[in-house]
């Protein structure tokens, strides 16, 4: 049951929910029981695949962006896209930060960016981030 909620805080916490799966996984390391390697691989499995949700969605996005109840004006889509567009794919290495990184993940379904590499780049990324937690914890960084 704990592996299944850190899943879902992870793949939550990778769309635009505030959730805070780095704490949920803290919390699991200290208590101790649970493989630390099977927590790192089942948080960034739910947080890579909330990324690929923001990827659809952000490849089926544009057919609403003329409606009125739409939450980003054209301007700050068409910014958005330009900076897709100056930094391509690497700024999917991003996609583990705050506040930037899911929206980075949104994006790059919109400017329609190849699923295998977006998976590849944000594999890495997910990883990387709780991989570094998990070495924070134990005193290794």
């Amino acid at each position: 049951m704990a592996y299944i909620l850190l899943f879902i805080s992870a793949f939550g916490a990778a769309t635009l929910l505030p959730l805070q799966s780095e704490a949920v996984l803290i919390g699991m390391l200290v208590q101790a029981q649970y493989s630390a390697l099977l927590l790192i691989l089942v948080a960034s499995v739910g947080n890579i695949l909330g990324s690929c949700v923001n990827w659809y969605l952000g490849l089926k996005i544009e057919q609403f962006k003329d409606k009125k109840w739409f939450p980003v004006s054209e301007a700050k889509m068409l910014k958005a896209e330009i900076m897709y567009q100056k930094y391509g794919f690497w700024s999917l290495l991003l996609s583990w930060t705050p506040v930037i990184g899911d929206p980075i993940t949104l994006i790059a379904g919109l400017m329609r960016e190849n699923f295998w590499r977006f998976l590849l780049m944000v594999t890495i990324a997910k990883l990387g981030r709780y991989y570094f937690v998990y070495l924070i914890f134990i005193g290794l960084v």
